[in-house]
């Protein structure tokens, strides 16, 4: 979402004298929705290899399945009466399409709000979403969202669920709490990323022409070094307590941003590093989107063959991992490029040489 709220804002924040509200959104339908498509259908080709995981997806009728199908296509959120997989998603074809629906979110609130607004109301609103971020990885619960609940189990005993949270783990629901969570995750990032990529504008040159105070010959790899970093260190302690959230908090509202900085000053001038960095750039959305589906099935395959020896799982996993790839670069090629140009073409410069007319 950091990356997100810069890319917004260095690519659109100086060409609303030349576009329209409406001409925002079909350029980001344009460049995102292709791919929302492609991968809710590849989540529909692979949903009942997945069933030894997700019983319930064998468990439910051809009209439920063709609606949140149909729904899918369209980024029409599922709430948990069409949940067909048991794990509560939006999307139960493809788990990450929540996150392109808080996307979807983001920029219809940057079209309307966001891009009005002036560095120093940008920052007051990030305060705010930085508190927000706090609320949950500190555990702090301000609101109440996340009561204590103690909950009878046949044996007797009492079981405590609830309460601070320490992470910000969740979003993908449509419920009160998921929808907290999904909201926080988002607000402090993109508006974070926005605000960076406008203060950067104003220092842009000849001489610095991303704006960035921060000058590193090898950026690049120094930004992918600290992500590594990051990812290799999913929960600190073990558990979701303090000591996570407190990780969490820093990693959300100090390394991220720092990250995407640092990752904007920095510029790859030979040949092999500039293409490796554009095809990184090419599969970096339709690997997202696309490589879920294909964890779903490995968790199905791991419950049959949990007894595998580890060579392997470590053989599987590296499978799924090439594998993701390969899809995401095909679909990439032979679909989202087509696409996006024939709609570029035939529906944004059309209609805008209508208008123009």
């Amino acid at each position: 979402f950091v990356l997100s709220g810069f890319v917004i804002g260095y690519a659109y924040d100086d060409r609303w004298d030349k576009m329209t509200t409406w001409g925002f959104f079909k350029r980001r339908l344009t460049r995102l929705h292709p791919m929302v498509i492609a991968g809710t259908v590849v989540g529909l080709c692979l949903m009942f290899f997945s069933a030894s995981a997700f019983p319930r997806v064998l468990q439910n009728t051809f009209w439920k399945i063709t609606l949140c199908f149909v729904m899918g296509l369209l980024m029409i959120p599922c709430g948990h009466n069409l949940d067909i997989r048991g794990w509560g998603e939006m999307n139960s074809f493809n788990g990450p399409n929540w996150t392109l629906t808080f996307e979807y979110m983001g920029n219809i609130l940057y079209a309307f709000i966001f891009r009005h607004l002036s560095k120093w109301e940008l920052a007051v609103l990030i305060a705010i979403a930085a508190f927000l971020t706090l609320d949950l990885t500190l555990g702090w619960d301000v609101f109440g969202i996340f009561p204590i609940k103690e909950i009878s189990r046949p044996d007797g005993q009492i079981l405590l669920l609830g309460g601070p949270q320490y992470h910000v783990k969740g979003g993908w629901s449509l419920d009160t709490q998921q929808l907290y969570i999904g909201f926080t995750r988002l607000l402090y990032p993109f508006l974070c990323g926005l605000l960076i990529a406008r203060v950067l504008s104003s220092y842009r040159n000849e001489y610095n022409k991303s704006g960035s105070p921060l000058h590193s010959k090898y950026g690049f790899l120094w930004a992918s070094l600290l992500l590594i970093v990051i990812f290799s260190i999913p929960c600190v302690g073990g558990k979701d307590g303090l000591p996570n959230g407190i990780y969490q908090a820093v990693c959300i509202i100090v390394m991220f941003p720092f990250i995407v900085l640092l990752g904007a000053s920095s510029q790859t001038k030979t040949p092999i590093g500039i293409k490796v960095c554009k095809f990184l750039g090419d599969i970096s959305y339709p690997l997202y989107i696309t490589h879920y589906p294909l964890m779903y099935v490995q968790m199905g395959w791991f419950i049959d063959h949990n007894e595998a020896p580890l060579y392997i799982h470590i053989l599987l996993n590296m499978g799924v991992f090439i594998f993701s790839i390969i899809i995401a670069y095909g679909l990439f090629k032979v679909y989202d490029e087509p696409v996006r140009k024939w709609l570029t073409e035939n529906w944004l410069k059309r209609n805008t040489k209508q208008n123009k007319s």
